[in-house]
Parts: structure tokens; C-alpha cells; sequence
């Protein structure tokens, strides 16, 4: 007996709305954010937020407590093929996870967001970036929207009048 190699087509998951990604996501079905594209998940937990972005593992274990899921670029969700690529699935999750990790060790809330931001606009065009609302980013970075929305309106006069340290 063959077996028919899954073609990528099959392993693709297309969602028309955030509630299906949530359903899917609650399922405890294992996926990952597909690699081959710019684009990922803010997952929504009780106290904050998570971000998973290409190559990352969603859903499972992991997700079970997500409350909401914000889309972010251009969302493909792809079963994993085996167990080696869950694992490096698991692993770039848990890369995501550090980098925002990094990101909310400075002291100074100001910085954070300011730091947030950049990172997203260094990776994604500035229309996905605008359409992300303040409060995924402070959920991120442990920040109020507020503090979000002052550096979103005008960073070049804050950088001018706050001097952060690094």
C-alpha cells in the first residue's frame, strides 16, 4: 500500500474570521504559523498577550486559555507534517516568547512600547502595523494603550524630551 504525500494545499487551514481561528485554536489541535509567509498571531491570554510568528507553534497544550486571537499580516496556519517539525515548531514559539521576554525587561514603560513597536515595524509593512490596535501592544509588553498611543502619535518629539537608558 503507497501512502499519497500530503500535498501543502491540504495542510493549509484558511479562516475567514477570528472566531474560527479561536475554535480552532481552542481545539487543542496542534498548527503552526506557516513559515513561508510575513505574518502571525497576537493571542489574547487573561493578564496579556502573545505573540507567534512565523515557524511557531499554536494551538495544543499551549493555547488553551486564549481568550482572543488577532491576525496579523496575511494569516496561513499549517498542520505540522511529523514530529521533528512540531518540535522546531515548539522551539521557534518558545524564540517568539523570548523576544518579547527581552522586550518588557526594560524598566521604563516608554521604552517597552517604543520597542514593541519597532520590532513590529521592522518585520511587517506599516499598513499591517497600523492596523494593530493599542492594546495588543500594551498586552505584550505590559504597557497601558495610553502609553501605546503617545508613542504611535509623535516618537520623534518623546525621543526629544525623555532620554532612555539602556
Amino acid at each position: 500500500m503507497r501512502e499519497e504525500p500530503i500535498s501543502l494545499e491540504k495542510s493549509l487551514i484558511e479562516f475567514s474570521g477570528t472566531n474560527e481561528i479561536l475554535t480552532q485554536l481552542n481545539s487543542g489541535q496542534l498548527l503552526m504559523v506557516n513559515s513561508r509567509r510575513r505574518n502571525g498571531l497576537i493571542l489574547f491570554k487573561k493578564f496579556h498577550a502573545e505573540f507567534a510568528g512565523p515557524g511557531a507553534a499554536v494551538g495544543g497544550f499551549f493555547d488553551v486559555d486564549c481568550q482572543r486571537a488577532l491576525a496579523v499580516g496575511d494569516l496561513s496556519l499549517v498542520y505540522p507534517e511529523d514530529q521533528e517539525e512540531r518540535q522546531k515548531a515548539y522551539l521557534i514559539r518558545r524564540q517568539w516568547i523570548r523576544l518579547t521576554h527581552q522586550l518588557t525587561e526594560n524598566a521604563v514603560p516608554l521604552k517597552r512600547a517604543q520597542l514593541i513597536l519597532n520590532q513590529f515595524e521592522n518585520y511587517f509593512p506599516p499598513d499591517v502595523v497600523a492596523k494593530i490596535p493599542d492594546e495588543a501592544f500594551a498586552l505584550l509588553v505590559g504597557v497601558l494603550p495610553q502609553t501605546i498611543r503617545m508613542i504611535r502619535r509623535d516618537p520623534e518629539d518623546l525621543n526629544s524630551r525623555i532620554k532612555f537608558r539602556f
